[in-house]
């Protein structure tokens, strides 16, 4: 049995979301929890650009946040903060007694920090020359 890498980026949205639902069907299975539930949020500016954003999922008590954004112009503007905390409040309702996220050294571990997460694990070296950050967060 052969098979190659493709890196071309047709059809890259279709076998994401179909390895994607595998995984979690075997998830489902080996944990019983099926209640995983995506989420997003934006801010737009008056042309209705997103100039901000976050998303993630929640599943089994447990809410990871993919990705956060904040276009550059507008950042220190606490649009980042916002966008976590009503992600935080998303988890509570869904009674998630944690939230985990990863970024880089170079993105924003001190904005993390500062809004009450752990670093829990670092890998050094990704990308070369920095790091990958874990970081955790218990809910009350």
């Amino acid at each position: 049995m052969t098979f190659t890498i493709d890196v071309r980026t047709g059809d890259a949205p279709e076998i994401h979301s179909f390895l994607e639902q595998r995984i979690y069907e075997f998830n489902a299975a080996a944990t019983g929890y099926r209640d995983a539930e995506s989420f997003h949020g934006v801010h737009r500016d008056e042309s209705g650009e997103i100039v901000a954003g976050i998303c993630g999922y929640t599943w089994g008590a447990c809410c990871y946040v993919a990705y956060l954004w904040v276009s550059a112009p507008i950042r220190g503007q606490r649009l980042g903060s916002t966008l976590l905390q009503a992600v935080e409040r998303h988890a509570r309702e869904k009674a998630c007694y944690l939230v985990w996220l990863s970024t880089h050294t170079f993105q924003a571990p001190a904005f993390y920090a500062q809004h009450g997460y752990e670093q829990i694990a670092r890998i050094e070296g990704y990308p070369r020359k920095h790091g990958s950050l874990l970081f955790m967060k218990r809910l009350s």
